[in-house]
């Protein structure tokens, strides 16, 4: 589906692997190393580390398509990461229980040799039921939630806590597709 353009995909995500070839795609896999270290808004975290996550896989090459990802639950405004442990797993799958929160992916699509580049954020509401600590207690041993922003994964387990979803699903998952090859479009892929 690429053509004769060689794309790039910046990241180490499954399931960003799993959607991009799903979509059709052929492409190159790099694990950039950045510093995740961003304050604000969510919105503005996941399109910052999109971005420099592009940048630091078109580093490596002289020329194609780099397109790069991050993803954030928010809750209330405050931005939940990936868990450090068990606990802060709890923790947070205890404040989204019976709760809508937002999960914002920010995508950047650069081209190596132009340095042109395309970056966006789309936004997904997402409502859980109520939890009981059983449930979380035994989510949490399946160890799915400990790689996972808000500690869950919506195409997994968790997908039984959802009762509310506006927007894509695949963007809850970290990839939001059609926003996705919309911009692919726009460099030629």
């Amino acid at each position: 589906m690429n053509g004769e353009r060689r794309l790039i995909l910046a990241s180490g995500s499954p399931r960003r692997r799993e959607l991009l070839t799903k979509m059709g795609y052929h492409f190159e896999i790099c694990t950039p190393d950045v510093d995740e270290h961003v304050q604000g808004h969510a919105r503005d975290i996941v399109s910052t580390l999109a971005l420099r996550k592009a940048r630091a896989g078109a580093s490596h090459y002289d020329d194609g398509v780099i397109i790069a990802s991050d993803t954030l639950v928010s809750l209330d405004g405050v931005p939940l990461g990936k868990p450090e442990d068990a606990a802060d797993a709890k923790r947070m799958l205890r404040a989204l229980s019976g709760r809508e929160h937002e999960v914002f992916s920010g995508v950047c699509v650069m081209d190596v040799r132009t340095g042109r580049q395309e970056t966006r954020a789309v936004r997904t509401g997402v409502t859980f039921r109520d939890l009981s600590d059983q449930e979380i207690e035994a989510y949490i041993a399946t160890g799915e939630p400990m790689d996972k922003a808000g500690a869950y994964a919506i195409q997994g387990g968790a997908g039984a806590f959802v009762t509310g979803l506006d927007g894509s699903f695949e963007n809850v998952m970290g990839f939001p597709v059609d926003e996705v090859r919309e911009m692919l479009a726009l460099f030629g892929l």
